[in-house]
C-alpha cells in the first residue's frame, strides 16, 4: 500500500547507468528487438502487477492501476486512467523511450533541459501546463483517458480509451434519481475501503457538501475516520466551524492543522518539491500541511475532490449565464470559449503586459482556445451543463485537482483515495437532466437531495463557497519583502520572461482591471510558485538581486511614497 514512484526506459540499447544510479526495485528484460528496464523509488520488493504490465501505479493502492507501462509485441503502451489521479511522463533520447512517473526523475537523464514555452503559456493560464505538455521541452504527459502506442521509436499512436459523454436516456424524475444516487455513493466507499482492517483513515474535512459526505459515508461503515480541516486564523472567511459542525454531528476526532503565514512559509519550498509540476492554485501550500499533519497518524487519506466536476458546483453558474445570452444574442458577446478561459482568472488576455519582448513573441502562434477545444465538444455532450461537466472533469480535475493531490500525499508516505472518481458514480451523473444539477440557483441539486438526512441541514444547503485562502493578505502583510526575492526584479530581467516589474505592477493594480482584491494574491502567487519551481525542481541558477524594487521598504513606508511621489 505504500506510495512509490518509477523511472524505466524501452528502446534498442541497454542503459546500464539507470540501475547504477537509483536505488529501489528493478526488474527488466530484452525483447527481440528491445532492452527495458524499470526501477522503483520508495519501493523494497517489485510490486505485484499485470500480464505484460512492467510498470504502473495507483493513487489509492489498489491493485487497478492509474498509470500503465505495458510491453506487448514489440509495442510499447503508456496509459493513463480517466480521472487523471496519477501523471505519466515520456521523453525520446535517441533510440530510447524514457518513462516516469516523476517529471524529476526524467530530468535526471536529460542532459540540457530547457523550459517549454508552450507549457509556460499554458501554465500562465490556467494554473498549470495543460496536457500532453509539460515545462520541460521534449518532456510529455500522457493525457488522462488515453494510451500511447509505440511501435519502435517514431512517433507514438494516441489511442482514446475513454470519454466522457453524455446519455441518450436522461433521468428527470427526482425519487428515482436519489435512490440511485444513494446507492452509487455508498457503493463507492465500499469498493474503497474493502481492503482495510482496522486501521484509521483520515479525511480531509473543509465543512463543505462534499468532504462531509465521504465522512458520514465512511463513518456509516464503520471505519475509524479522523477528520483534518485548515485554520487560517483570524484572517478572511473562517471555514472550520462548519467542519466541526460536521465532526460533531458524526462523533468523529477533528484535527486544526494550523496554516499561519509562518508555517505556510516553512511549507512552501517543501511543497514545491513534492508536487513535482508547477500548480499555482493558492490551496497548495495549506494541502501539503494537511497531508503532513495527518501522515503522523493514518497511512491512507480520503478526500472530496472531484464532486464538483461530477454535479456542476456553484462555479458553472457564470458560464451557464453566459451560454444562455450567447445562444439568444450570438453577435453581442465574446465567443463562450473565451468565457470559459477567463473562469481560471489568470493571465490569459494579459500576455503583452506580463512577458518580455522575446518570450512574447514565442507565444504569438499560440491560442489558448486550443488546449478547450476537445473538452467542451458539443458532439460528446450536446447540453451546456453536461459540456461544462465534462470540460471541468478533463481540465480542472483530470489536470490539476487530482494529480496534485496524489503528488501531495505520496510525499508524506500516504495513499490517496477520492471516493467521487468512482467510474460508475461518473457515468450516471451523465444520465442526469440537467434540472437535477442546477435547480433553479441551487447548484448539486439533486447530491445535496440524496444525503440532506446523512448530514446538517445547515452544511447541506448552504451557498456554496470555494476554500478561502488569504493570499492577498499573506502577499501584502506577511510576505511582503518575501516578493521582492521571490519575484526580485533584477533575477525576472536576467531570466528574460516575466517583466522585472510585474510583481510592482501587480499591488498597485496597473496590471489590469480585473486584477483586483484577492485576484491580486492569486496572480502573485502563480508567479511565485512558477519561480519556485523553476528554481528547485527544474534547477536554473538565480541571476543577481536589485535592491531596487518596493518590497525592500516597509509596507506603510511604500505606500506613503506611492501615494506622495517625490
Amino acid at each position: 500500500m505504500f506510495p512509490y514512484h518509477f523511472i524505466g526506459y524501452w528502446g534498442d540499447k541497454s542503459k546500464e547507468f539507470l540501475t547504477q544510479r537509483l536505488r529501489g526495485a528493478k526488474r527488466g528484460g530484452e525483447e527481440e528487438k528491445f532492452f527495458w528496464d524499470v526501477v522503483y523509488i520508495g519501493c523494497e520488493s517489485l510490486p505485484v502487477l499485470p500480464k505484460n504490465t512492467i510498470a504502473g501505479i495507483s493513487a489509492g493502492g489498489f491493485s487497478i492501476l492509474d498509470v500503465w507501462v505495458k510491453i506487448t509485441d514489440n509495442q510499447l503502451i503508456l496509459g493513463c486512467e480517466i480521472f487523471g489521479k496519477v501523471p505519466l511522463f515520456w521523453t525520446q533520447q535517441g533510440g530510447v523511450i524514457w518513462f516516469s512517473s516523476q517529471l524529476q526523475l526524467l530530468l535526471e537523464i536529460i542532459e540540457k533541459p530547457e523550459i517549454n514555452i508552450s507549457g509556460l503559456y499554458g501554465y500562465s493560464c490556467f494554473s498549470y501546463v495543460p496536457n500532453p505538455l509539460t515545462p520541460v521541452n521534449q518532456v510529455f504527459s500522457v493525457t488522462a483517458g488515453t494510451e500511447m502506442i509505440f511501435n519502435g521509436v517514431a512517433s507514438p499512436q494516441v489511442d482514446n480509451i475513454y470519454q466522457w459523454c453524455e446519455s441518450k436516456e436522461q433521468i428527470k424524475d427526482e425519487n428515482t434519481a436519489v435512490s440511485q444516487l444513494q446507492f452509487l455513493l455508498k457503493n463507492a466507499i465500499q469498493t474503497q475501503i474493502s481492503d482495510l482492517k482496522d486501521q484509521p483513515v483520515g479525511v480531509f474535512l473543509s465543512g463543505g457538501l462534499d468532504s462531509s459526505i465521504v465522512a458520514s459515508l465512511l463513518v456509516e461503515a464503520g471505519v475509524k475516520v479522523r477528520a483534518y480541516t485548515l485554520d487560517f486564523g483570524n484572517v478572511g472567511i473562517p471555514e472550520y466551524p462548519y467542519a466541526e459542525q460536521v465532526a460533531e454531528f458524526l462523533n468523529i476526532p477533528l484535527v486544526k492543522v494550523d496554516a499561519s503565514p509562518g508555517n505556510i512559509k516553512k511549507a512552501l519550498i517543501p511543497t514545491v518539491k513534492a508536487l513535482d509540476l508547477p500548480f499555482g492554485d493558492g490551496v497548495t501550500v495549506p494541502l501539503y500541511l494537511l497531508n503532513q499533519i495527518a501522515s503522523q497518524e493514518t497511512q491512507v487519506i480520503f478526500n472530496g475532490e472531484g464532486g464538483d466536476q461530477l454535479f456542476a458546483g456553484w462555479t458553472n453558474k457564470p458560464l451557464i449565464a453566459a451560454g444562455i445570452y450567447q445562444y439568444e444574442y450570438p453577435d453581442q458577446i465574446e465567443s463562450f470559449i473565451n468565457q470559459y478561459l477567463r473562469t481560471f482568472h489568470r493571465f490569459w488576455s494579459y500576455e503583452k503586459r506580463i512577458y518580455q519582448p522575446e518570450i512574447y513573441a514565442q507565444i504569438q502562434g499560440l491560442n489558448a482556445q486550443e488546449w478547450l477545444l476537445n473538452a467542451l465538444d458539443s458532439d460528446f455532450c450536446p447540453s451546456l451543463l453536461s459540456r461544462l461537466r465534462r470540460a471541468s472533469l478533463m481540465l480542472k480535475g483530470a489536470r490539476n485537482i487530482h494529480p496534485r493531490a496524489t503528488a501531495l500525499g505520496f510525499a508524506h508516505g500516504l495513499v490517496v483515495r477520492s471516493p467521487f472518481c468512482d467510474l460508475l458514480l461518473a457515468e450516471w451523473t451523465f444520465q442526469l437532466s440537467g434540472e437535477l444539477c442546477l435547480h433553479g440557483a441551487c447548484e448539486k441539486y439533486i447530491l445535496k437531495r440524496a444525503v440532506e438526512n446523512w448530514l446538517p441541514k445547515e452544511i447541506v444547503w448552504r451557498q456554496k463557497r470555494g476554500m478561502g485562502v488569504p493570499l492577498t493578505s499573506w502577499c501584502l502583510n506577511n510576505f511582503w519583502h518575501d516578493i521582492g526575492n521571490w519575484l526580485n526584479p533584477g533575477i525576472l530581467k536576467w531570466e528574460g520572461c516575466f517583466f522585472p516589474d510585474i510583481a510592482s505592477q501587480i499591488v498597485t493594480g496597473q496590471l489590469g482591471g480585473q486584477i483586483q482584491g484577492r485576484r491580486i494574491g492569486e496572480s502573485l502567487w502563480l508567479l511565485i510558485m512558477w519561480q519556485l519551481w523553476r528554481y528547485h525542481v527544474f534547477g536554473s541558477k538565480l541571476g543577481k538581486k536589485s535592491l531596487y524594487h518596493p518590497f525592500i521598504l516597509p509596507r506603510w513606508l511604500w505606500k506613503k511614497y506611492h501615494q506622495f511621489p517625490i
